[in-house]
């Protein structure tokens, strides 16, 4: 079964910065790609970064330059710096893992681990 497990949420204050860490166990699967995603309170889900197991990087325009995504696919890890973290940045954080058994692909998510900023 395939467990995907976000590490690394907690309070901040704005300015500060937090690593979130996030591993998807082994299996016989290949991972195309991995990716943060974050949803606050009354708002929908929408994409943070995205690395790709060519290691191209996609990011929210909005968050170019303070978040920076790294990692390996081919090893199962991904972690997202966060620097300069405002009150907007609040949400719970999600890890989302493309993944591919052949030509058969599925997407899975973690459980999210809350990010708190606050004075």
């Amino acid at each position: 079964q395939v467990q995907v497990v976000e590490s690394g949420g907690g309070r901040v204050q704005p300015g500060g910065s937090l690593r979130l860490s996030c591993a998807v166990s082994r299996g016989k699967f290949s991972v195309n790609a991995m990716g943060w995603y974050r949803q606050a309170p009354g708002k929908q889900r929408e994409l943070v970064a995205r690395i790709t197991a060519d290691r191209l990087t996609q990011y929210a325009d909005s968050l170019k330059g303070r978040f920076t995504i790294s990692g390996a696919t081919t090893g199962n890890t991904v972690y997202l710096d966060m620097n300069s973290l405002r009150s907007e940045d609040t949400a719970v954080y999600y890890c989302n893992a493309e993944l591919r058994w052949g030509k058969k692909e599925s997407t899975y998510w973690g459980q999210g681990t809350q990010v708190t900023v606050s004075s």
